[in-house]
């Protein structure tokens, strides 16, 4: 007798619509959106601090979603099975429409990355190999902190790939967000030296 397979989950943001639309107030905590995430957890959470980047905020948003972030790549470090949010946040209330809107805005990326996407190399989501996300998330937050005018779109679509990749499990897509938060880290390192010496001639 063959086992059953598997029953087949729902892609990312058809998973995070459907907890939306299920939600009974207009507004929705955070406890409550994460809560039947379960395991996905950590790449929706991702996916939720990458928004701003995306919609009109105050300046200096990037600095916080940047610590945020930081403080999430800080307890994959540490090897946390769940992200563990303080209580005034997971109180804290999001509107329900503006995710959506948010969903709908963003769909042109999510699309595109739920193509490509499938369970794949999936060692690569787990632990040891969590720990390294965890370093690659905090260079992330580094690099969003940072007041470097014009990239909250390149930082905001990083955040978005990663988080894909980890609620779907796609360690190919896992190797691609390393190798380019090391290519921009190198980039951003080598432009800051220039700059460095540049300013060091002419003063």
């Amino acid at each position: 007798m063959t086992a059953a397979p598997e029953p087949r989950e729902d892609k990312t943001t058809a998973l995070l619509r459907r907890v939306l639309l299920d939600a009974p107030d207009d507004r929705i905590e955070v406890a409550a959106l994460l809560e039947p995430l379960k395991r996905r957890a950590f790449g929706f959470l991702l996916l939720l601090l990458a928004i701003p980047n995306f919609i009109p905020v105050p300046l200096g948003i990037g600095g916080i979603m940047g610590v945020m972030v930081i403080a999430l790549g800080l307890e994959m470090l540490i090897g946390l099975e769940h992200p563990w949010i303080p209580g005034f946040l997971r109180r804290r209330t999001l509107s329900r429409e503006g995710l959506l809107r948010f969903l709908d805005r963003a769909e042109p990326i999510t699309r595109r990355l739920e193509t490509v996407c499938r369970p794949r190399l999936q060692r690569l989501t787990r632990r040891p190999f969590t720990l390294l996300s965890g370093g690659v998330m905090i260079l992330i937050g580094v690099l969003l902190a940072l007041p470097i005018p014009f990239t909250n779109y390149l930082f905001g679509g990083m955040l978005i790939a990663f988080a894909f990749a980890l609620v779907e499990r796609d360690g190919a897509l896992l190797i691609g967000v390393w190798t380019a938060t090391l290519a921009i880290v190198i980039a951003s390192a080598t432009f800051s030296r220039a700059l460095a010496g540049l300013v060091r001639d002419l003063f």
